[in-house]
């Protein structure tokens, strides 16, 4: 039994587990059942997050919620525990996969629970201990780069096995994220293993194409285990490393690893500067996702996608002194493999933005290289499969820091669960965000979570994705279709990415 609160009409059950602690014998491998209970079990506090270190500015927000090792836990927001066959929305939270948790104010899920769906949101391992890739320096830990992945596939197992008790239909399961949330749905779409945990997937600024081989995940853990100082084979010495320990080393990879972008180190993990992802090429996950889900992984499954118009700008915006001209035509470069190929890219970047500033330039091809691009491929290799795929672009430009962060990226997750009053809405929206825009957005995702379509009457006419025609519904203050959005520069990225 479970001891939850009420407000407001809407039942909230907090820190449930779903897998037991993976501590002792069960750190570095995949999530077990978790243990049960006798009597009254109190859900009215949350439960601990993932250890982690504190987020980067603008994204930090304060001192770290609770966190310790027994994090596999989540949240449930239904309308009416009573109730049967209502849907249900399983949220991923997003932080580069070594950050973030489902307990942040903007993931309360009392909005989508009065739009009569039930909403979880999960915690899963986090970093080295969700993503290290032991197994070729410790064979019996052979799923370890995928553990944060592992843990929730058994997120959706528990939601099948116990959704109903909350009022929720096993058969209408929706999984979402956004970042790193997003990039992990991508990865849910290309297993086997998740095949009918879920009919339709929200994927916000993260798609396919996140993950590192097995080969430079594994020469990444051997870079951990040196700073650690484990040799390959000993066990117990790295069970006996503490999460203290871990994190530390973790900092210490991943601060070298954006500062130098180091290829021979780091090898593709280079581009992204994000040590720890799901490893590819591995038992758990044979295939890079988005070559799955072009291979029809993921045909029965209902998919929207999209990104904000600026995601980059946050990112490079405190930095922007030290952008110049010439420091932008070297990145263009690089990024586009040669000189006359960065050249013609730069002038067509530059023509498309009137007086932008270096600095912007380079936050609309990271934009378009880490976030757009790889969402249209993916909605290009899922429409394929499955007529039933939107596309989104979240244009909104905050006015906050004299509107320098744009259109940028997390700028819509308040929207999306409709809670502009949270802590972080009011960092990056302002005191003044469109209350109609969150209306509008939030009914698109209820209503493409009990229905299969996001269409209503508070938006234009939203067409199915094709790739002839890209529709993709904008959305603003006044919201719009556009066909096929910057095709132009979109079209630079073919044979890249």
């Amino acid at each position: 039994m479970l001891r939850g609160t009420q407000s407001n009409g809407v039942h909230a059950f907090r820190g449930i587990p779903y897998a037991a602690p993976p501590v002792g014998a069960n750190r570095w491998q995949p999530p077990q059942p978790a243990v049960s209970w006798d009597g009254i079990r109190d859900a009215s506090i949350d439960g601990l997050i993932a250890p982690q270190p504190l987020m980067p500015p603008p994204f930090a927000g304060g001192d770290l919620p609770p966190a310790g090792d027994d994090c596999l836990n989540l949240s449930v927001w239904t309308p009416d525990p009573a109730a049967s066959g209502l849907p249900v929305l399983v949220w991923i939270h997003g932080g580069a996969f070594v950050s973030g948790s489902s307990i942040e104010p903007t993931y309360d899920g009392a909005s989508f629970a009065r739009q009569g769906v039930v909403c979880v949101t999960i915690n899963y391992r986090l970093g080295a201990l969700g993503f290290l890739h032991l197994g070729e320096h410790f064979p019996e830990l052979a799923d370890s780069g995928n553990l944060g992945i592992l843990d929730q596939v058994a997120a959706l197992q528990w939601v099948q096995q116990n959704i109903a008790a909350f009022g929720g239909d096993p058969g209408r399961v929706t999984v979402a994220g956004e970042s790193a949330g997003g990039m992990s749905v991508g990865t849910l779409l290309a297993l086997e293993s998740t095949n009918g945990l879920f009919q339709r997937a929200i994927l916000q600024s993260g798609a396919g194409h996140n993950g590192i081989s097995a080969p430079t995940a594994s020469a990444i853990a051997g870079h951990l285990l040196e700073l650690v100082g484990v040799a390959p084979g000993d066990i117990d010495a790295l069970r006996q490393l503490t999460s203290e320990q871990l994190l530390e080393a973790q900092n210490t990879l991943t601060l070298e690893l954006q500062m130098t972008r180091n290829p021979i180190k780091f090898g593709e993990a280079a581009a992204s500067a994000m040590a720890f992802q799901p490893t590819f090429g591995t038992a758990v996950l044979p295939l890079r996702p988005i070559e799955a889900i072009t291979a029809g992984s993921a045909a029965n499954v209902a998919v929207l996608t999209g990104t904000t118009m600026e995601e980059c700008l946050v990112f490079v915006v405190a930095m922007k002194d030290m952008f110049s001209d010439e420091l932008v035509e070297m990145t263009m470069a690089a990024v586009f493999g040669s000189q006359a190929a960065g050249t013609a890219a730069l002038d067509r970047y530059r023509s498309n933005r009137a007086n932008a500033a270096p600095h912007e330039i380079v936050a609309a091809a990271q934009t378009d290289s880490m976030f757009r691009v790889p969402a249209v491929r993916m909605a290009d290799a899922q429409s394929a499969h499955n007529p039933n795929v939107w596309m989104y672009r979240f244009d909104w430009q905050t006015p906050v820091l004299n509107g320098s962060f744009g259109a940028c990226h997390a700028l819509e997750l308040a929207y999306v669960f409709n809670n502009l009053d949270s802590e972080l809405a009011a960092m990056f929206a302002g005191p003044n965000a469109p209350r109609p825009l969150a209306d509008a957005m939030h009914t698109a995702w209820a209503n493409f979570i009990t229905h299969g379509d996001p269409a209503h009457d508070g938006l234009p006419a939203w067409p199915r994705y094709t790739t002839s025609d890209r529709s993709t519904l904008l959305f603003n203050e006044a919201c719009s279709v556009a066909t096929n959005p910057r095709a132009d520069e979109l079209a630079l990225w073919d044979g890249i990415i």
